[in-house]
């Protein structure tokens, strides 16, 4: 999520379980932007001094139920569980939603 910083804001948090076709963030151009956010850092043995760095990212943007359905595209929903609040596309795979005509990928 750090190397994602300068593309926009994020609407979930670091170590938050996430699925396909959920739009994480907002990004900072018009378009959407199709990002995998699950993208771990290499793990190997040999360590750089000084190259791992504390990392703070700031802290999500948090919507209310009206603020995600004034938010959302004609392409998106909001989806409501006991649990969470969520904006996800409707088609949930960014090649079916190529295929519709959209021409725009998931954020």
């Amino acid at each position: 999520m750090n190397k994602l910083l300068d593309r926009g804001k994020f609407f979930v948090d670091p170590g938050e379980e996430i699925y396909c076709g959920e739009v994480v963030g907002e990004h900072t151009r018009e378009r959407d932007l199709n990002i995998n956010i699950c993208k771990t850092k290499k793990l190997t043995n040999v360590r750089a001094a000084g190259s791992d760095e504390k990392i703070t990212l700031p802290p999500p943007v948090k919507m209310s139920l009206e603020e995600m359905l004034e938010y959302i595209r004609e392409d998106e929903l909001v989806e409501v569980t006991p649990h969470h609040m969520r904006i996800r596309k409707i088609l949930l795979d960014p090649m079916d939603r190529k295929r519709a005509g959209n021409g725009a990928d998931d954020e």
